[in-house]
């Protein structure tokens, strides 16, 4: 029932969609005729009775009430609500299509892991892809007016081939109130474990993948059936269909073609056939048209999926494969390019114009870039290790950042002594500070103190964010508290100051 035209639009062309406006069947002339004929008739009974039935004071009610419908009737939404709406619906509609259970995965994986040439074997293989066809069979029934119509109960199931009487008698002597499409799937893993206690699956590996196909194929028929048990919801499609009504209703009398001599502001022409008007319907109904459409792709539209040839399609390739097709080999032989390390496979003369294309390198591959800008440069002269000064001293502010890591018990300074690189260049060299360490307990009663006749910059504990200490060319400081005019400054852990460190 799908209407497929990919070949007739393969390239584009002068006019190529054009061609397809002409198109019955799947078109939206064939959804959508009879709404636009009853929206024209009402349109034209509402225009005569206008014309020739009411009486001038009438009319002037009317032109009055037709202004003030057409006037509002732009407040209504459409496209928002519309557009939202159909893309949802494709959404939807395209992800139910993928959900189909496909069971080509699963036949190979079949036909490759389950071994045995006498009849058995080939019983077991052809008993197992029936069972997976039986349980798509069963969801599609549950979900397709198609294929329900074919296989309207479960005498029309047993007499397809689909299932044996035998196997009908354990289908419906096992009671339950909901859905039994995944009784085969069942069915299909105790045959595959028999045939693993039988040695015909070789090893749990394999039976462990197929297992996984069949739980993949099992679960798209899941998938399908929650997609039809829930739909979009209710109240959203409620809300598309009254704003599209209510808005060509409201046209009906909005939209009429006014007596030109009232003078009344864009009814200068009375044209008596709403052209514009009739166009609009066309497209917003019509829009609404594809999402009834597509909202359930398992009837029998003209678009909607082809279920009862997907069954056709699957059982005879899934028998075919691990029957017909197993063991069945061509003889192998030296392919016609043996001894070409180059192989080319030949073109036909409509075909030639792709020989004359250059093979694609990438986007880059004929990118010129000046010499002069293809040579390395070192790091040091890289602007971002320069600091503003133009001096060649490292950029401190990773220093600075563990610095400010370090712990004030008071909050003297902020908690952290700032430091950078134009500041260091101004330290003076000068034994004028000792060293020493203190423990958490006596941390204040063993600072530091200032000795020696030296001096610390006079920022020190008044500029929080300019601070710097004075070192000794080879001084070695250790972790400890630094004592400053009765305040305790931390000093960071061992660390080397001198004219050769950074």
């Amino acid at each position: 029932m799908t209407v497929t035209y990919t070949a007739r639009v393969a390239n584009a062309r002068f006019c190529g969609f054009s061609k397809l406006l002409l198109a019955w069947k799947g078109s939206i002339y064939k959804v959508l005729y009879k709404e636009f004929l009853a929206f024209f008739a009402m349109y034209t009974a509402i225009s005569i009775t206008y014309r020739f039935v009411l009486s001038d004071e009438q009319k002037r009610y009317f032109e009055k009430l037709a202004i003030y419908c057409n006037h509002y009737a732009s407040l209504i939404p459409m496209s928002f609500v519309l557009g939202f709406y159909v893309t949802l619906v494709v959404n939807r509609w395209w992800s139910q299509y993928t959900s189909i259970p496909l069971p080509d995965r699963l036949m190979c994986v079949l036909s490759g892991g389950l071994q045995g040439n006498d009849e058995r074997g080939r019983l077991l293989r052809r008993t197992m892809m029936r069972y997976a066809s039986l349980s798509a069979l069963l969801i599609l029934r549950s979900v397709s007016t198609a294929v329900f119509k074919r296989f309207p109960t479960m005498d029309h199931v047993v007499e397809a081939g689909f299932m044996s009487r035998e196997e009908r008698k354990k289908f419906e002597g096992l009671r339950s109130p909901y859905n039994k499409y995944w009784i085969p799937c069942v069915w299909f893993t105790n045959l595959a474990a028999v045939a693993r206690c039988e040695g015909r699956i070789k090893d749990d590996h394999t039976l462990k993948l197929l297992l996984e196909e069949l739980n993949t194929f099992r679960g798209r028929c899941s998938l399908l059936f929650h997609y039809d048990m829930i739909s979009v919801p209710l109240v959203y499609t409620q809300v598309v269909t009254l704003a599209v009504y209510s808005f060509f209703l409201v046209c009906l009398i909005g939209r009429q073609f006014l007596d030109p001599c009232q003078g009344y502001p864009g009814h200068d022409l009375d044209l008596y056939v709403p052209i514009f008007t009739l166009l609009q319907f066309f497209f917003y109904a019509g829009w609404l048209k594809v999402a009834e459409q597509l909202i359930n792709p398992f009837g029998e539209d003209d678009d909607d999926f082809e279920t009862n040839w997907l069954i056709d399609r699957n059982f005879q390739v899934s028998m075919m494969a691990v029957d017909e097709m197993y063991g069945d080999l061509p003889m192998m032989e030296r392919d016609r390019y043996w001894n070409d390390s180059n192989p080319r496979p030949p073109y036909t003369a409509a075909t030639l114009f792709v020989l004359r294309k250059p093979s694609f390198q990438g986007s880059t591959f004929d990118m010129a870039i000046p010499r002069e800008e293809m040579h390395f440069q070192p790091l040091e002269d890289i602007a971002e290790n320069m600091e503003e000064s133009g001096t060649r001293h490292p950029n401190m502010a990773l220093f600075n950042r563990l610095l400010s890591a370090a712990p004030s018990p008071n909050g003297f300074m902020g908690g952290a002594l700032r430091r950078t690189s134009a500041q260091l260049q101004r330290l003076h060299r000068s034994p004028s500070i000792e060293r020493c360490t203190s423990d958490d307990d006596e941390e204040e009663e063993r600072s530091c103190e200032i000795s020696k006749g030296g001096s610390l910059p006079s920022g020190l504990g008044q500029d929080t964010q300019s601070t710097v200490c004075s070192f000794s060319e080879e001084k070695r400081v250790w972790g400890g508290w630094l004592s400053v005019k009765g305040h305790s400054v931390p000093l960071p852990e061992e660390r080397e100051f001198g004219p050769h460190s950074r």
